[in-house]
Formats: structure tokens, C-alpha cells, sequence
């Protein structure tokens, strides 16, 4: 799962979440049962843009997950989503693995990093739709 490689490839925007369960294994501690994530991730930590931004979502809402951690550079991607299909999702856009270990590992215990080597995360609440119908 190496990312941009020269052969088009199924898969790479797994490498957050793999990272994510290989560093739970290691730690022994779990990560948060209600975050999704995707990313392609560089050797550096650079989380990196993937595709089928409305499908990853409408999956997270089936499997009724409520934060969703997402490449910065697909931002634009979920906020054309229409909002019913955010409904109830809390999105964190990040570009570097760091603050991925922070929102999937805060809480378990496991050691926190002092700082982040990203940009700031961007978090975006959408309501439920009960709390958006009048």
C-alpha cells in the first residue's frame, strides 16, 4: 500500500486506517469505535487526497459512525455533499497523520504527541436531520 505509485491501484486510501490498527496492536489500545477515516498516507505522515468522498460517507452513516476524518484536500468534496447525507456527522479534515493518531487515540491512554506536524484541523458539525427540520 505504497501511495501514488506509477500503476493504478484498489486500496491505497486505506493506509490511515492501517496504520491506525497496526499502531492499536501495537499499543494495545483501542481505537475510538465511532470514528471512520480514510487517507492515502505518505512515508512522511502526509495524508493525502482519495476519491469516493459521498460513497465513504454514506458508508459511515450506515454503520451508524459519527466522526469522519477525511484529507484536508478533499474538504471541497464533503461539503458539496448535500446536507441530509452529512446529517449527524462530525468531520475532521486533517493533512497529517499526527493529529489522525490524536482524534482516534485521545482518551485510550495511549502516549499523545506534543504537537501536531499538520495544519490545523478543520471540523465541520452538521446536525441531525431531526435538528435541521423546523
Amino acid at each position: 500500500n505504497i501511495p501514488e505509485g506509477a500503476v493504478p491501484k484498489d486500496g491505497p486510501s486505506a493506509g490511515v486506517a492501517m496504520l491506525s490498527a497496526l499502531l492499536s496492536l501495537a499499543l494495545d489500545k483501542l481505537v475510538k469505535p465511532n470514528v471512520a477515516m480514510t487517507g492515502e498516507l505518505t512515508l512522511t505522515g502526509k495524508v493525502l487526497r482519495v476519491g469516493g468522498i459521498k460513497e465513504k460517507t454514506l458508508a459511515a452513516r450506515r454503520e451508524s459512525v459519527s466522526t469522519i476524518v477525511l484529507p484536508m484536500s478533499n474538504q471541497a468534496d464533503y461539503m458539496e455533499l448535500k446536507p441530509h447525507l452529512r446529517a449527524g456527522l462530525t468531520a475532521h479534515f486533517v493533512d497529517h497523520y499526527d493529529d489522525i493518531y490524536r482524534i482516534a487515540f485521545e482518551g485510550s491512554g495511549a502516549p499523545m504527541p506534543l504537537a501536531s506536524r499538520g495544519a490545523p484541523v478543520v471540523t465541520v458539525i452538521t446536525p441531525s436531520e431531526e435538528a435541521m427540520s423546523p
